[in-house]
């Protein structure tokens, strides 16, 4: 009996039936990574709440009272800290997924595995900690005294984009990463200088009409202003922003995919 093996074209050459056949293991590693984070730490994943918590407060204090910036209506604090957790999210994810790779060179080039596993498991360890964090935002709201929005149900669609556009941004710096070992240095800086570029600090609609759409080409713009109009039923939709942040984030998930597969092959060989 003899195995023939063809090269894969199109969409067959990511071959994500294989991932799914590896789930148990994006679990494991998923698991393995939440259990290092917060081994032999004092207060384990009360860190999850205490950064965002932490930024917020620094936010409300320079931004909401010294440089009084409205807040659409809402205490300042609760306006911030509802962007800073898709925020938090995309960041730490972000720089997990470009790292994973790298990180785990011992294990690719000793045994076999779908490697996309990799970057998938970190973004799962992010999801999770979205979701620890969210219950600050939930005793926030209630202390400021600010009604969840009847949109609420509408949250995890843009919850979904941001994930999306996190894979997508992830994956592909995760494969940049091995070539080019700069990105250690980059990946931070863009992280940093994202978050003053998208609107957490700040409201979406500040910025002049001419340039929204090509403003909204950032995806977190999309995600920021729909977790605020869904949850707080403050910031207005700008629908061709919310299309142009999916359409990016799709395009940018499937060239990661494919940039992904294309240079996999080589990722022992560099380590």
């Amino acid at each position: 009996m003899h195995t023939i093996i063809k090269p894969r074209r199109g969409l067959a050459q990511l071959d994500l039936a294989e991932v799914w056949q590896y789930r148990e293991l994006l679990g494991f590693l998923a698991w393995r990574d939440i259990v290092i984070r917060y081994k032999q730490t004092t207060i384990g994943v009360l860190w999850a709440f205490i950064r965002p918590f932490l930024t917020m407060v620094i936010f409300t204090v320079v931004f909401g009272r010294i440089a009084k910036l409205p807040s659409e209506g809402v205490p300042y604090a609760v306006f911030s800290f509802t962007a800073l957790l898709p925020w938090q999210f995309f960041s730490t994810a972000f720089a997990e997924a470009a790292n994973s790779i790298v990180g785990n060179g011992h294990m690719i080039s000793k045994i076999y595995f779908p490697r996309l596993i990799l970057p998938l498991s970190s973004v799962a360890v992010g999801i999770i900690d979205f979701l620890i964090s969210f219950v600050i935002l939930i005793f926030i709201m209630i202390g400021y005294h600010t009604p969840v929005s009847a949109r609420a149900a509408a949250l995890p669609l843009f919850f979904l984009l941001c994930v999306v556009f996190t894979m997508g941004l992830g994956i592909f710096f995760a494969s940049l990463y091995v070539r080019f070992r700069d990105m250690r240095h980059l990946i931070p800086f863009l992280t940093q200088f994202g978050m003053y570029v998208s609107p957490v600090i700040f409201s979406s609609t500040k910025i002049p009409a001419k340039w929204r759409l090509l403003y909204s080409l950032n995806p977190m713009v999309a995600v920021i202003d729909g977790f605020r109009w869904s949850l707080l039923g403050t910031t207005e939709l700008y629908v061709p922003g919310i299309v142009a942040g999916t359409i990016t984030s799709i395009v940018l998930l499937v060239v990661g995919l494919f940039y992904f597969k294309k240079t996999e092959r080589v990722f022992a060989d560099v380590m």
